[in-house]
């Protein structure tokens, strides 16, 4: 069932997901080389917790960070590790979010460490704009289909494909809730956008084929043909004058739609 808030709900869940946007800024402003992919997630959580809030990743369905960091080739649910260590030109996805007041944020960007080759930084900015394109089409009186087809549209008109197995979704006193926001559609299909719907709106766009595959560890998902992988989300509230992003901190100031 779609869960629709109120002003005073909408109040709070903003602070949950300013704070969201903060601690994914801060992980990605540590990317540099040879910082660990648990050095990030640290970084993370510290924060999250400063604010008084709740890592809302940590233990979610037995997931043991407080970040899904996903490097290169990795789509999403990367563990975080000592192990992986990030090198220059790598692309690291960070999808992190924080409760607080009984609400949930949710966000994620894909950040480059140092200068990245042409089509890595081609991919990055085709997956945000889609993002921002699939915010476009999220307004009172249409349907999740026209966020969807907003997003593939412009994601294949570049030559990348929208991967299919994974979607976004809603969001608020649960960090998933319904409904099913998919990258992929035909436009005027699926639930009617109402105000006081709050979606997480998550484009995961692959450099080759949209095909992925889980790993043995039983979380992290790579693409089937070893190509890069990037991943951009924001939370938002469906109102009568437009979408409103409530995560768009992590995008810096001045940033509109």
């Amino acid at each position: 069932m779609i869960q629709i808030k109120n002003a005073k709900e909408l109040e709070v869940m903003r602070r949950a997901c300013e704070i969201s946007a903060a601690a994914l800024r801060l992980g990605g402003e540590s990317i540099e080389a040879g910082i660990t992919t648990a050095d990030i997630d640290k970084i993370i959580y510290d924060y999250i917790v400063k604010q008084g809030a709740k890592p809302n990743f940590k233990g979610l369905y037995g997931f043991p960070g407080t970040a899904c960091i996903s490097v290169n080739d990795e789509v999403i649910h990367g563990i975080p590790s000592k192990k992986k260590v990030i090198r220059p030109g790598d692309i690291v996805s960070i999808d992190t979010g924080a409760a607080w007041g009984g609400f949930n944020g949710d966000n994620a960007c894909t950040f480059g460490c140092g200068k990245l080759d042409l089509e890595a930084q081609r991919l990055l900015d085709v997956t945000r704009e889609s993002l921002h394109r699939g915010i476009r089409a999220a307004v009172c009186g249409a349907r999740i289909g026209d966020i969807s087809n907003a997003v593939q549209t412009y994601v294949e008109e570049h030559g990348f494909s929208v991967v299919r197995s994974f979607v976004g979704h809603g969001v608020g006193k649960e960090l998933h809730e319904d409904p099913e926001v998919p990258n992929y559609g035909k436009p005027g299909r699926g639930p009617r956008l109402v105000s006081g719907m709050t979606l997480a709106i998550e484009p995961m766009v692959n450099q080759k084929h949209y095909s992925v595959a889980t790993q043995s560890d039983g979380w992290t998902v790579k693409t089937a043909d070893g190509g890069l992988s990037a991943h951009f989300e924001h939370s938002i509230a469906i109102t009568s004058a437009g979408p409103v992003v409530l995560t768009k901190d992590w995008e810096g100031p001045g940033w509109t739609l």
